[in-house]
């Protein structure tokens, strides 16, 4: 079948007007000729999006490969029939939604689904953050959540998360995003499920949630910084202190980021006025993502002006949290804080509330700073590494604090079992607060922290490919002809991820460690089109005056590693 037929077909049992409407167009299009709508046409009718351990991704259109209300609806009806299979009829399942084009309405169109398979479906009041989901689904014992974003993905996206709770999951894993083998068991049911116009919607039914479920995740913030605010007790006028830049990206999380933080005391409060409503197109930035370049330049233009301590950035669905400070020898006074340095300051902070316990555990992905494990070492808590993913972070037995470098973090684990950018954020500026009371910064705290382990310097290598079968080409070549030597350091450990490492399940990769204690792991994206190399060095320090010149080797040693990798993988010029 052609594209143009599988197109035809397609139609024939959208239930949405305008998505068929749409697809039509492009099949008149490419039948008369033109060629992009010809391959516009072709990667809209590639195949399914495939329902994995991230639920669904991609672009919003009409088309089998595309987010849009046929897929939605074929989804919603897989999720359903496997809920049913486990729990019975009485299933209950709550659904959230950002701001991106269509969340609502592929939000409601998710609540008939359930609603139409005998569920009971809860929708929450308004836009919201995923972390308000995640907190969603435990509190109100559902036995999954769906939350309808494509988080931090080019404007032209949209997604479908799901996590599981209630009778679906264990204590330790309600609330968290699903893993294998339960994606493999709704993608055979969605695949089961038919053609979306037989799938049964209703047109209400579902419950829309009152504002107790935000005043309730608000709530939980306030218990968890009165928890940690014992560790600290520096006095009330600290976070009052505090001046602070919050930028939502463009997406939902000022609103509720504003409230906790408010409630928290920071009344010295500032929104970046361009990025503070939710809008999806993102015009003021090139890609919402607060790691990528210039994201941040309207919010350190903002902390400039009005001579802020703190930056606060949150991606569009406020599940992932960036930071940025002062800094006398940053370009334009201001550095942006790495996922790592994050990672190392939080979790510091949450390793000294609960010092001495070996039962709680700091967790981090395989691919973040082994800095964690000294850091938990030195405190007397537990620590552990998992695969990439919050699914994974999210499940480790006594968490009390997880996180990985693509700046995630969970710090109330027991209420958002998954990355909360608000709660972050919230402790960040705790954190903040109490170093400026004691005349320091958060800058402070990390040569503080290198004096105590040393210097561990990460940085990322990514390439972004159009040809996907480069990756595969690249990781191939790596397998074949490993290093032996890595900045001069001798290679004593490569291995082969797909074998397992620590016990953990298989997946594609490489893991490469130095004599030295240099680490890289090299993996491909699971969203995105790239290889990404995840490179970390360790420089000894004798002294905070050390700190400087240790950080200098490091990045000396970062860049050389780069240089190499990159010729051995067999990159370089176009891609």
């Amino acid at each position: 079948m052609d594209a143009a037929e599988a197109a035809r077909e397609w139609i024939g049992h959208d239930p949405d007007a305008r998505d068929r409407t749409e697809l039509q167009a492009l099949v008149d299009l490419a039948g008369a000729g033109d060629p992009e709508a010809a391959a516009d046409l072709a990667d809209r009718m590639s195949g399914p999006l495939v329902f994995g351990t991230a639920g669904l991704r991609g672009a919003v259109g009409a088309g089998m490969h595309r987010m849009n209300t046929a897929v939605v609806t074929t989804a919603t009806a897989g999720l359903a029939a496997v809920l049913r299979e486990h729990v019975g009829d009485d299933f209950h399942v709550v659904i959230g939604y950002d701001g991106r084009h269509r969340s609502d309405e592929f939000a409601r169109a998710a609540a008939g689904v359930v609603v139409a398979a005998g569920g009971r479906a809860s929708l929450l009041p308004e836009r919201a953050p995923t972390p308000v989901l995640c907190f969603a689904v435990n509190h109100l014992g559902a036995d999954a959540g769906v939350m309808v974003t494509a988080s931090h993905n080019p404007p032209a996206d949209n997604g479908y998360k799901v996590y599981l709770g209630g009778r679906m999951t264990g204590p330790d894993a309600r609330g968290a995003q699903i893993v294998p083998p339960i994606d493999g068991h709704i993608m055979a049911a969605i695949e089961a499920a038919g053609a979306p116009d037989t799938v049964p919607v209703a047109d209400g039914g579902w419950q829309v949630l009152t504002d107790e479920v935000m005043d309730a995740y608000a709530g939980a913030a306030a218990a968890l910084r009165a928890q940690l605010g014992v560790l600290h007790p520096f006095e009330a006028r600290g976070m009052g202190e505090l001046r602070v830049v919050l930028t939502a990206m463009h997406g939902v999380g000022a609103k509720m980021a504003s409230r906790v933080l408010a409630e928290a005391g920071v009344h010295d409060l500032h929104l970046v006025p361009e990025q503070a409503a939710p809008d999806p197109d993102f015009p003021t930035v090139a890609f919402p993502n607060p790691e990528e370049p210039g994201a941040l330049d309207l919010a350190k233009q903002l902390a400039r002006s009005v001579d802020a301590d703190l930056v606060v950035a949150l991606d569009p669905d406020a599940d992932r949290c960036s930071l940025a400070v002062p800094d006398a020898d940053a370009d334009g006074g201001w550095r942006q804080l790495t996922g790592d340095e994050i990672g190392a300051v939080l979790g510091d902070y949450l390793a000294r509330a609960h010092a001495g316990d070996p039962d709680a555990v700091l967790a981090r992905s395989i691919v973040s700073s082994s800095l964690l494990g000294r850091i938990a070492a030195a405190h007397g808590v537990g620590s552990a590494q998992t695969l990439t993913g919050f699914k994974w972070i999210a499940r480790v037995p006594g968490l009390v604090y997880g996180y990985e470098e693509a700046i995630g973090y969970c710090v109330n684990p027991l209420v958002v079992r998954d990355k909360d950018g608000v709660t972050a954020g919230l402790v960040a500026c705790m954190i903040a607060a109490d170093a400026k009371h004691r005349g320091q910064s958060l800058l402070d705290i990390l040569d503080d922290l290198a004096v105590a382990h040393g210097v561990y310097a990460t940085s990322p290598l990514t390439f972004r490919v159009r040809d996907l079968s480069l990756i595969a080409r690249g990781l191939e070549r790596l397998g074949a002809d490993p290093p032996t030597q890595l900045a001069g350091s001798q290679v004593v450990e490569f291995l082969d991820l797909a074998d397992g490492y620590l016990g953990l399940p298989p997946t594609p990769g490489y893991r490469i460690e130095t004599a030295r204690g240099d680490r890289v792991v090299a993996r491909p994206s699971g969203t995105e089109p790239k290889l990404k190399c995840y490179l970390e060095v360790v420089e000894p320090t004798g002294s905070r005056e050390t700190v400087p010149l240790a950080r200098q080797a490091a990045a000396a040693r970062l860049e050389a590693i780069k240089a190499e990798l990159t010729t051995v993988l067999g990159f370089g010029g176009e891609l």
